[in-house]
């Protein structure tokens, strides 16, 4: 089932994990929501939001309810130090004021991803861009933004980046429509520097680009952008996020996730293969 977060406080990586590792041995303890809401005197549902990761995780609630799952108290211990870390805001935090609620959590599943994989028919995406690009599209986005409002939101985009430099880095696998590359953002020098930035970003060895041309006419992707999200917990499924004018959408089903992937296998076959995506950009850059 799809969920989506168009409002309301979007959780971190850690508490979604740790709410199903919740889930999980309530039920291994064979302990009903009734029962664990009993025991820490809330109602039901506020059982099931903790586990869906829906609220914060209240440190004297969960401390009872590891006890009522006949869980150790070395093992509670450490729980109760990862939910902890998990009720701390994350680095994006301080920029709230330019961070709509819904795409905290694309941000949150981006920061602690191991693979990355996405579609992007309209405009480079936000990890592989120039400050000069990404400013052009956010006023076209926010005409009414003022220049402090829109140099908060590039920097809030750049700082994402950061993950690309990191020891612990993502894999990144992104599929540009060629139109992207086409498309006129702020200008030809905007353009030419955005495609210098895209060959170099090739130098990390874990970012792969390729480019679907023209040439290879209708692809199974072509309805919109989607970005795929592998990790590292095993209690967390893949997610994949979509989005729309209203909002955005995080799919976590298997049905669901399992189709997006598929789709992305087939483009990454018909597009131009990762060896020419150099030559093609550099071809690109000569048009400008």
């Amino acid at each position: 089932m799809s969920e989506n977060r168009s409002g309301g406080s979007a959780p971190t990586v850690l508490r979604m994990v740790l709410g199903k590792r919740l889930r999980h041995l309530r039920e291994q303890a064979g302990v009903s929501f009734e029962d664990a809401a009993r025991a820490i005197e809330v109602t039901p549902l506020t059982v099931r939001r903790m586990e869906k990761a829906e609220v914060g995780l209240r440190i004297p609630y969960v401390k009872e309810l590891l006890r009522t799952y006949g869980v150790l108290a070395k093992e509670i211990d450490d729980f109760l130090h990862l939910a902890r870390e998990a009720n701390q805001p994350g680095w994006w935090y301080t920029y709230r004021d330019v961070l709509p609620d819904w795409f905290s959590a694309y941000v949150s599943l981006e920061s602690e991803a191991t693979v990355i994989r996405l579609y992007e028919p309209h405009y480079v995406p936000g990890l592989l861009q120039t400050d000069d690009y990404a400013a052009a599209l956010l006023r076209i986005g926010f005409p009414n933004a003022s220049d402090e409002d829109i140099r908060r939101r590039v920097a809030l985009r750049l700082k994402r980046q950061d993950l690309l430099d990191k020891p612990e880095a993502p894999a990144v696998w992104a599929v540009l429509d060629e139109t992207v590359l086409r498309r006129p953002v702020g200008g030809a020098e905007v353009m030419r520097a955005q495609i210098d930035h895209l060959s170099e970003v090739l130098e990390y060895p874990k970012v792969r680009i390729q480019i679907m041309r023209f040439t290879a006419g209708p692809h199974p992707g072509a309805f919109g952008p989607f970005h795929y999200f592998r990790f590292g917990f095993s209690e967390l499924p893949d997610v994949v996020y979509t989005e729309s004018l209203a909002g955005a959408q995080y799919f976590d089903q298997p049905a669901d996730v399992v189709t997006y992937l598929e789709v992305l296998d087939r483009m990454s076959v018909q597009a131009e293969p990762v060896a020419r995506t150099r030559e093609i950009l550099a071809a690109l850059r000569k048009e400008l």
